[in-house]
């Protein structure tokens, strides 16, 4: 359910800030019982470090709290409040049908995934009675789905499914594993989607260009008509009997890589990110020596405008004139930043050696930067 309506009406109606937050479900019962002081049944509301603090709904182990200055509401209006929430919950909760089958037997492979993270397993075989209940034995593109939405919105199983059998005009299993993360897997028809790229006359897509494709499509479709900023990972083929819980740690991984090294990107693809698995494996210590030693030089040369530059460089693959088409300027302004790049380190981005070595400096120093 979303709540954030009805924060805004109350701000409106306060004439201050009212603000929605989560607490642990320990912790608000911690703080009840501190205000009931033994009167009986817990309180609908507490005070707080000078705000009043409504329970808005339970998740789990979670709780969803609505705070508001105590100074701007008397007790009558507090209990107003707290009826307004009542209201609310038993509105919604009769306006909430009942979990699907699907999404039951869902739930299902939600929990075994559970127990087997539980367990520390990095590789486990699905059970036939639970692959059967979904129809896993044919070959699936794998999907993970992040979505960074309000923690406040709940976002419906029925709602997402329905949007992306519309989008891909095919059935899609949909597989809930934590909070705001899904699991999409969807047939092989799905490589034969229509896409809008332009390519050269004869030119054929790899297995590759089309799953990447298809998740920057359905990331677009997402951001715009679902909830906003979401981030996608995708995976080679696979048959979910065999290999579907080993699939989505590797997903996970992929995800986990992009967003560190990659912080403007949403769309996260294994095949692009083998150098960043390889570093991330590097221990520490070593990470640290070898920036020592290679950001000697590099520190005061990497400015913005430099880092751009380079970054661009790398992704056409140091190919000069089409780097300048990229960033729009003269081949000589580019060779012009190279040149300054190489006086400045010692390190010609052009020579094979020094590319690979400034390459690696660059991922490292933009996490080290964040820390």
């Amino acid at each position: 359910m979303d709540w954030e309506p009805l924060r805004q009406q109350l701000e409106q109606i306060f004439e201050g800030p009212v603000r929605l937050s989560r607490w642990t479900f320990e912790q608000w019962l911690r703080e009840a019982d501190t205000e009931a002081k033994g009167k009986g049944a817990p309180p609908k509301s507490l005070q707080y470090e000078g705000q009043i603090v409504f329970l808005v709904h339970k998740e789990q182990q979670d709780a969803l709290v609505l705070s508001i200055d105590a100074a701007r509401l008397n007790q009558a209006e507090r209990k107003l409040v707290e009826m307004m929430l009542d209201t609310r919950r038993a509105q919604d909760k009769k306006a909430v049908p009942a979990a699907s089958e699907e999404e039951r037997k869902a739930g299902m492979v939600r929990d075994w995934f559970k127990q087997q993270q539980d367990l520390g397993l990095t590789n486990a075989e699905m059970p036939d009675a639970l692959v059967a209940q979904l129809s896993l034995y044919s070959t699936k593109i794998p999907i993970l789905l992040y979505g960074d939405y309000s923690q406040s919105r709940r976002v419906s199983y029925q709602e997402l499914k329905k949007l992306l059998e519309s989008f891909f005009d095919a059935e899609m299993i949909l597989i809930p594993l934590m909070d705001k993360e899904w699991l999409i897997l969807g047939s092989e028809k799905m490589l034969s989607m229509d896409t809008t790229d332009e390519r050269e006359y004869g030119e054929e897509d790899t297995l590759e260009d089309t799953l990447a494709a298809v998740g920057y499509g359905l990331h677009e479709m997402l951001e715009n008509e679902w909830v906003g900023e979401c981030h996608l990972a995708i995976h080679y083929p696979m048959t979910p009997a065999k290999s579907l819980y080993a699939t989505v740690l590797q997903l996970r991984e992929t995800m986990m890589l992009g967003r560190t090294y990659h912080m403007g990107s949403n769309m996260h693809l294994p095949w692009m990110l083998q150098l960043e698995k390889l570093i991330h494996l590097i221990p520490e210590a070593e990470k640290a020596g070898f920036l020592e030693r290679v950001l000697k030089r590099l520190d005061s040369a990497l400015d913005a405008e430099t880092m751009t530059t380079l970054e661009q460089f790398f992704q056409l693959d140091c190919n000069v004139s089409e780097t300048a088409k990229k960033l729009y300027i003269h081949r000589n302004t580019l060779l012009y930043r190279l040149d300054k790049f190489k006086q400045e380190t010692g390190l010609d981005v052009r020579t094979f050696n020094d590319a690979v070595l400034v390459k690696i400096a660059l991922l490292l120093y933009k996490v080290t930067k964040r820390k």
